[in-house]
């Protein structure tokens, strides 16, 4: 779009980097008047910035609405799980408690107590929460949603951040329904709690509010993949892509998201592995094409859930022994990654020839004949693009293995 400013530019889903459109123009002309050992500076630049940008969410709401559990299910952590948040019908927050992500710790989840207590009046909370340190507000509620989270929700608007009303433990409320009578239609039923909740936010003077229903027992039913996609969508670009890589492995989609935004990667990993062959020191190209690639296979691996600590952090939230997951991987990339194991990967077929079609759709096409930097580009671009390709194909059949094939689509309801 024309005269869209370089933040509009970074966020639309089109760029095929995390770049600003200004940051590619001087990589363009970095590129063309000083090579890629120009260029190296700013590309070392981001991806340091993608490695140090925090994403801080915020989950709040009454006291026993169910916060500690949403935060542990985001994590793939049960409750009885070393780091997982306290849970509980009491208020056993009593202040705001962040919990890193465990393979990406970067992310945080903030536990706020229950606003509204005797300990936490509405008027005082979110100067006591500390309400600049956040990116966007969860506010959870089991039952309804109360006058103080209107106040929040209306205070949180106010100071320019994002809030996300979402109504939790709706598996336990078709339950109840479920022994209370014969037949219970799920479909009308939900639309039933989710126009009640939109009615009463109207009420209260939230204009035109969208209720996400939720069951932390299982993020894949309900409306987790709609509260997913409004969540990415209110993102700039690089903590956008942060939290996609933060997501638990549910489903399918999730792990071509996951791909994708690590595809991005790796062309700048392969221009830095390019610059450094670029410097005519015997031995030097080598060791540094495999230190790059062996830290990019390992970033990979863990974003994909494929390291052993997400893979029995999966077996246990899908209720299967680890061993059925990991009998279906099979990939030489687990385990530890030695020069040895890639020399086995076919080391020098890797430079094969990348079509300018590859470089178009792969490559930010602004850097122009990256092939100035010579093979070491190649080669690494190849290896990590292969590897990303392998590491994905097992992340997906540790999916189905985990869940089954239709897992995407059950109970996914409409929002009205």
């Amino acid at each position: 779009m024309g005269g869209a400013s370089s933040r509009e530019q970074m966020d639309q889903p089109c760029n095929p980097s995390f770049f600003t459109q200004e940051e590619l123009n001087k990589l363009k002309s970095d590129y063309e008047t000083g090579g890629v050992e120009k260029v190296t500076p700013l590309i070392k630049k981001k991806v340091n910035e993608l490695d140090s940008t925090e994403l801080n969410i915020a989950v709040t709401g009454e006291t026993g609405a169910g916060k500690s559990t949403f935060i542990n299910a985001m994590r793939e952590l049960q409750s009885d799980d070393e780091g997982a948040a306290e849970v509980g019908n009491t208020e056993t927050t009593m202040e705001p408690t962040g919990y890193k992500h465990p393979n990406l710790p970067n992310v945080c989840f903030w536990d706020l107590p229950g606003i509204g207590t005797k300990n936490f009046p509405a008027n005082k909370y979110l100067r006591e929460m500390n309400f600049k340190r956040y990116d966007f507000f969860i506010i959870i509620s089991h039952c309804r949603f109360t006058e103080n989270d209107v106040k929040l929700a209306s205070e949180i608007k106010r100071l320019g951040k994002n809030f996300y009303f979402v109504r939790s433990k709706i598996d336990n409320d078709l339950n109840s329904m479920k022994k209370q009578r014969k037949e219970v239609n799920e479909e009308k039923e939900l639309e039933k709690i989710r126009n009640d909740c939109v009615s009463k936010l109207e009420k209260a003077g939230i204009p035109s509010p969208t209720v996400f229903l939720i069951s932390s027992f299982d993020l894949n039913l309900y409306d987790f993949n709609l509260l997913k996609k409004a969540l990415e969508d209110n993102l700039p670009n690089i903590k956008k892509s942060i939290f996609i890589l933060a997501l638990p492995n549910l489903n399918s989609e999730i792990v071509e998201k996951k791909k994708k935004e690590l595809k991005k990667r790796v062309w700048m990993f392969a221009t830095l592995s390019g610059a450094v062959g670029a410097v005519p020191v015997p031995g030097v190209s080598l060791a540094c094409d495999i230190a790059i690639l062996i830290g990019g296979i390992i970033y990979f691996r863990k974003c994909l859930g494929l390291d052993d600590a997400s893979l029995q952090r999966l077996a246990n939230r899908a209720g299967k022994p680890v061993e059925d997951l990991k009998a279906v991987v099979k990939t030489p990339l687990l385990g530890e990654i030695t020069p040895d194991v890639i020399n086995r990967l076919q080391w020098g077929a890797a430079a094969v020839v990348i079509s300018a079609l590859e470089l178009a759709l792969d490559i930010i096409p602004v850097i122009g004949s990256i092939f100035g930097a010579g093979s070491s580009f190649l080669m690494t671009y190849k290896l990590l693009s292969g590897a990303l390709d392998d590491l994905t194909e097992n992340a997906q059949r540790v999916v189905e293995a985990a869940f089954g094939t239709d897992e995407n689509d059950r109970h996914q309801t409409p929002i009205q």
